[in-house]
């Protein structure tokens, strides 16, 4: 799937409180496949579920990464209650569980996860030349206009 580029400069409309969740696993051990891999593979179901139900959910958007050893995926919520609303939700409980009971006692699969409750005009964004993108992905993708040409300015500072 080609994704349209928005050629010029864009920024987002942030006049929303957001939420930014950010989440991933490292592979402590590569050899140990059965212990990390069951982690690995509890995310995409989790995930088609966010998408298919975003309005009630109030999840936004995502990006993923992939590295060697870590994985990372950013995700945009439009609250903190929502977020954490999900977090009991029964497919993410279910997922919890089966991890907690395959790698509580093994050191071969780590997870993290960092939450911040963003207010309104304290974050800004620049695409130039990009799809829709992370932020720009998540919320309204407007072109830069005289008003907004600088960070600081995009900032209401």
């Amino acid at each position: 799937m080609v994704k349209q580029i928005f050629t010029g400069r864009y920024t987002i409309d942030h006049t929303e409180d957001i939420v930014v969740f950010i989440i991933g696993m490292r592979i402590n051990k590569r050899l140990a496949m059965h212990k990390w891999l069951p982690v690995f593979n509890a995310m995409p179901g989790m995930i088609r579920e966010l998408y298919t139900n975003k309005e009630e959910l109030g999840f936004l958007s995502m990006e993923s990464y992939f590295g060697l050893r870590t994985t990372v995926m950013i995700q945009y919520w439009r609250s903190t209650d929502e977020l954490l609303s999900y977090a009991k939700n029964e497919k993410h409980l279910a997922a919890w569980k089966n991890f907690n009971q395959k790698t509580r006692n093994n050191d071969a699969v780590g997870v993290y996860h960092e939450t911040y409750q963003v207010n309104k005009n304290n974050y800004e964004s620049i695409y130039v030349n990009m799809p829709q993108y992370g932020l720009g992905k998540a919320l309204k993708h407007i072109p830069i206009t005289v008003e907004k040409n600088s960070a600081r300015q995009r900032l209401n500072y």
